[in-house]
């Protein structure tokens, strides 16, 4: 072949390749383009007109620059219909998920990969605790959920059967059922049972005691029971490994908690209070919250609800404004129940053999058979144990008793503070909402500020709700509740501000039991000292710089200690310079720094040397309270009172070296050896996942927004906790600050955004501002500067 035919050869190899290459562009623009316009067909209308039928007057719809809606109706009851509708618009798919995983009906639409969760959902029981509400709801209450359910539904009619329904429904295959006001009251329910769970903590509890001598117990547990000896001894006794009927799945986040504090006016540049509050829970596409502001002739209130229900939990109107956090009350207890060896469904009780109630619950499964279920509940509650039970025959069983599992009325204690205009009317308003229990903070234009812990709170005949107690005798269990009256409260507090962070609310002098784990004091503890060493008397601007304060006083508590330690033991100073990054750290967990990532790391590592390889996975997954054990074991070490765990890990020196080493290898092995350009922004990325991105990396690809470097962490006022994987996807999940001298606005932050819409440039337009604290102003009065006017149309 010459040299013309070589060249010749190449040219046209060249000439196809580039053709094979050019059609392989062009189909990948093509499947791009056909993918987005799939996606994109379903956006909901935002502006225009739509008929509506269930109106009785049109309906203004208005959505901002942040996408926040505001509607204004001629009448409560064309307001909660078109919320219903306009929640719906841009959340349904959500809403839909979270009915079905409150009520156990996921396998439904997913398949058998979520009959587990199922069986799990159906024993807790919470839809059935929404249907028992539903029995003791008062007219009104009821109405607005049916008006509320309306709205939802015209929705789904509008939507069913053509391509505007959302993509998920595609990719997933289903059509979403009709909405119900059961439905709204299970999304509630599950609420409370991710922020009001305690049984695992009694479990893990059992459990050590069974397998750990006397003096390792007692390390492990804040405070020791030594007043329940009975108690001690019936789980000392327990015949079943506790291992075999508890499982850590599907267990709520044990960082859930918050931020909420309130100023009088003695303290602020304008003379009227101010507010703040940053609820901390799961981050999530689309957030856990949904932003609205609701008008009619009867209200003006802005705020958040979650998707799914109607009113605004929490938030302000044109007198008042209000927060919470989550109180960490013991309000489930764990009973050991005897089972009758000739009827699974007989249990003893004071010496009988008394029949439990059996609720079948049969799971239906996509592309299989239905799977027969039951639920089978003691005088206590739900045998949880069952669904746990590895195939092992046991002689005894748990049952739950929960506060959430009775009929509970919050929606009410919901609708009411939306309307309340005082102290008094919402304190009225307060007695319906009992569960979860929550930390509220109030303030009103007339200057009053309040701090009340609120909702159901048992009074144990014995002990203090430590361990499980016997189910076999009336001598356990619940007498009452906490009188409403006599639960904690503070009004107007001569320091000028009150403050919840989670932590002890209470002293030694208060009668009554509401908690065996705290949160640590260290992000309350910050608030109060901004507050109280201010120079000058508060701002808006100023709450604002405390929600994003990452000062780390957990550090700036236990680092000196452990620095004196690690620079004895480092003789030949081979750690010379990670020893001097932290000596020269000013506790602050921002993200360009070094010094947060090996302290972080350090404190993780400390944890797992103790209790990791002391335990089996499942078990060391359940254990709670992980950093305030490892805590105050430091501290008494510390004050030469070396405990057990440190002891057999060597002794406090060579225990807290041994983990230095740990941390510097794997940071090391993960950024290199220039400790200079470690930074805790790369490992700590703020994290917010769509419920389908696991599915398949082009699902997560699409719908998850980029991760981002992000400073704090779960000790500073900015809350970022990760689980050890360096995912952020806990912490605050709105944020949220008002003057009670102008509540015609309010400022927010929602990550990732309002939407729930991929296509929506509202979908993930505040992860940016999550991480950097830009705030959006959302109106209550005046006119609202957008594009976006959407008329719902009466007929």
């Amino acid at each position: 072949m010459t040299k013309h035919q070589t060249k010749s050869k190449k040219r046209t190899i060249l000439k196809a390749t580039a053709w094979v290459i050019g059609i392989l562009i062009i189909l990948v623009v093509i499947a791009l383009v056909g993918v987005n316009l799939y996606l994109a067909n379903s956006k909901p209308l935002i502006k225009g007109e739509v008929v509506v039928s269930i109106l009785e007057d049109d309906v203004q719809v208005i959505r901002d620059d942040s996408g926040v809606p505001h509607i204004n109706a001629k009448s409560d009851a064309d307001l909660y219909r078109a919320q219903g509708y306009v929640q719906a618009q841009d959340r349904l798919f959500q809403m839909d998920l979270a009915r079905r995983q409150a009520g156990g009906m996921l396998a439904e639409v997913i398949g058998e990969a979520a009959v587990e969760t199922d069986k799990y959902f159906r024993t807790f029981s919470l839809r059935h605790a929404a249907e028992l509400s539903w029995e003791d709801y008062d007219a009104q209450s009821r109405q607005i959920l049916e008006w509320y359910a309306e709205g939802v539904n015209a929705f789904i009619d509008e939507v069913k059967g053509t391509s505007k329904i959302s993509y998920e429904f595609k990719l997933l295959g289903y059509v979403p059922e009709r909405w119900t006001p059961i439905d709204s009251l299970s999304i509630g329910k599950y609420m409370a049972y991710d922020l009001g769970g305690n049984w695992n903590q009694q479990a893990f509890r059992s459990w050590a005691l069974q397998n750990y001598t006397k003096q390792q117990a007692e390390e492990l547990f804040i405070e020791y029971p030594d007043n329940a000896k009975s108690i001690i001894e019936a789980n000392l006794k327990l015949e079943t490994d506790v291992a075999t009927l508890v499982t850590p799945n599907y267990l709520p986040s044990e960082f859930n908690g918050s931020n909420n504090w309130v100023l009088s006016g003695d303290l602020t540049q304008s003379g009227k209070p101010l507010l703040a509050d940053d609820p901390h829970l799961g981050l999530s596409t689309p957030s856990v919250w949904y932003q609205m502001h609701l008008q009619s002739p009867e209200q003006n209130v802005s705020g958040v609800i979650f998707a799914g229900i109607p009113g605004i939990i929490l938030g302000h109107n044109e007198e008042i404004a209000w927060g919470v956090t989550n109180v960490n009350p013991d309000v489930q207890d764990l009973y050991i129940e005897i089972p009758n060896p000739e009827d699974p469904y007989q249990f003893k009780y004071d010496g009988q053999w008394e029949d439990a109630t059996v609720r079948k619950e049969p799971i239906k499964v996509k592309g299989g058979n239905t799977i027969e279920f039951e639920v089978v509940e003691t005088r206590h509650g739900p045998i949880i144990s069952d669904i746990m039970t590895k195939d092992t025959i046991v002689k005894e069983k748990f049952a739950m008793q929960w506060t959430a599992l009775q009929s509970t009325q919050e929606l009410k204690a919901i609708l009411g503070f939306n309307k309340a205009e005082n102290w008094e009317e919402f304190d009225l308003a307060l007695k319906d909402f009992k569960a979860p229990a929550q930390n509220f903070v109030f303030a009103s234009v007339d200057g009053t500020i309040v701090y009340k812990a609120n909702g159901l709170v048992p009074i144990r005949k014995q002990g203090k709700g430590a361990l499980p107690v016997p189910g076999d005798s009336s001598d356990y269990g619940w007498d009452s509740y906490i009188p409403f009256d006599e639960l904690p409260i503070v009004i107007n507090p001569q320091e000028g501000y009150i403050a919840t962070a989670n932590n002890q609310i209470i002293g030694e002098e208060y009668p009554y039991h509401l908690s065996n784990l705290w949160a640590q004091p260290y992000r309350y503890e910050r608030i109060a000292e901004l507050i109280e060493t201010a120079d000058n008397k508060l701002s808006v601007e100023d709450m604002k710089m405390i929600q994003m304060d990452k000062k780390n006083l957990h550090a700036q508590e236990f680092l000196p200690s452990l620095l004196q330690t690690i620079r004895l033991r480092d003789s030949e100073g081979k750690y010379e310079k990670t020893i001097a990054l932290l000596e020269e750290w000013n506790y602050f967990d921002d993200q360009e720094q070094a010094a947060p990532l090996v302290y972080h790391f350090l404190i993780e590592n400390m944890e797992k040397a103790l209790f990791e390889d002391a335990m089996p996975e499942d078990i060391y997954k359940l254990m709670p309270g992980k950093s305030q054990i490892t805590d105050q074991m430091l501290r008494d070490a510390y004050a030469g009172h070396q405990g057990i765990w440190i002891e057999e890990e060597g002794g406090l020196e060579l225990f807290v070296f041994k983990a230095f080493e740990d941390t510097v290898e794997k940071l090391e092995d993960q950024y290199g050896s220039n400790v200079a350009k470690w930074q805790w922004g790369n490992y700590n990325q703020l994290t917010f996942k769509h419920s389908l991105s696991s599915a398949s990396n082009i699902l997560a690809y699409y719908l998850n927004p980029k991760q981002v470097p992000v400073g704090g962490s779960s000790v500073t006022v900015q809350a970022a906790a990760e689980r050890g994987d360096g995912n952020v996807n806990h912490g605050a999940s709105w944020r949220f600050v008002a003057d009670l001298n102008d509540l015609s606005s309010a400022l927010h932050i929602v990550g990732p955004g309002q939407s729930g819409h991929v296509k929506s440039k509202w979908y993930k337009n505040q992860v940016t501002n999550w991480v950097s604290g830009s705030y959006s102003k959302t109106k209550i009065k005046g006119e609202i500067d957008t594009e976006h006017e959407l008329l719902l149309k009466a007929n």
